[in-house]
């Protein structure tokens, strides 16, 4: 049985807040691992390391979200420790 995870292994969204359900892998079905956002179509959709990983989601969160600084780095301390990035 495949794993389900709660959150993406890319960027640690919670994956009950993507809207579009997970990502999708080259044949067209849905990600149980990563969100819309890292992944489509079988790729990650950002390179780059774990340390750009925080930075963009950091800087997504203050502008976009506007959540103050401190809370969205404390949010994004854990993505070197993701599937996708804890190998490398």
């Amino acid at each position: 049985m495949e794993k389900t995870y709660k959150m993406c292994q890319s960027c640690g969204m919670p994956m009950k807040k993507d809207p579009n359900g997970g990502g999708t892998e080259k044949d067209g079905t849905k990600s149980k691992k990563y969100c819309s956002y890292c992944y489509k179509d079988g790729e990650f959709t950002m390179k780059g390391t774990a340390k750009e990983m925080q930075e963009f989601c950091t800087n997504m969160m203050t502008k976009q979200m506007h959540m103050p600084k401190f809370i969205a780095k404390f949010l994004c301390h854990n993505i070197p420790n993701l599937e996708r990035w804890k190998n490398k």
